[in-house]
């Protein structure tokens, strides 16, 4: 799976250990950034390249960690089709993907330990979306998203 990952000075070092998870993993990465811990950085200039690549097809999904992963979410569900999710255990990042596709997953450096962290990006890419009735509502948000509602 392509993946698309992003941080901002808060999430560096969460972000620097789960690249080589993945790509251990066996997953593509592409890093976008932020390319040092050193100095603060805003979150919407991560979110938004991370979030245009799964947008534009260049990634499957898109991971994001910063401070809360609230400013990161917030920012990635602007992009068109995006539906950004921010977890805080493997549970919630379950049922994000099984009744909402979610594509990219949004996670707190100063909030979530690391094993949580692994848990729930393993559980999140390898948990499929239901469709069904939840297709159903997902195209309610894709319609109204194209201005058809």
């Amino acid at each position: 799976m392509n993946i698309a990952v992003g941080s901002d000075h808060r999430g560096f070092s969460v972000k620097q250990r789960l690249t080589a998870t993945l790509a251990k993993m066996g997953h593509e990465v592409h890093d976008v950034g932020i390319a040092t811990g050193e100095g603060a950085a805003d979150y919407p200039d991560f979110a938004i390249p991370v979030a245009e690549q799964v947008s534009k097809g260049k990634a499957d999904r898109g991971i994001l960690v910063c401070g809360t992963g609230f400013g990161m979410c917030i920012t990635a569900n602007k992009v068109h089709g995006i539906r950004a999710v921010t977890c805080r255990d493997p549970i919630e990042a379950e049922m994000s993907r099984r009744h909402n596709n979610a594509n990219v997953l949004c996670m707190s450096a100063d909030f979530l330990g690391q094993e949580l962290i692994d848990r729930m990006v393993q559980v999140w890419l390898n948990t499929d979306f239901e469709g069904g009735r939840h297709q159903r509502r997902v195209e309610k948000i894709s319609k109204y998203e194209d201005g058809a509602a």
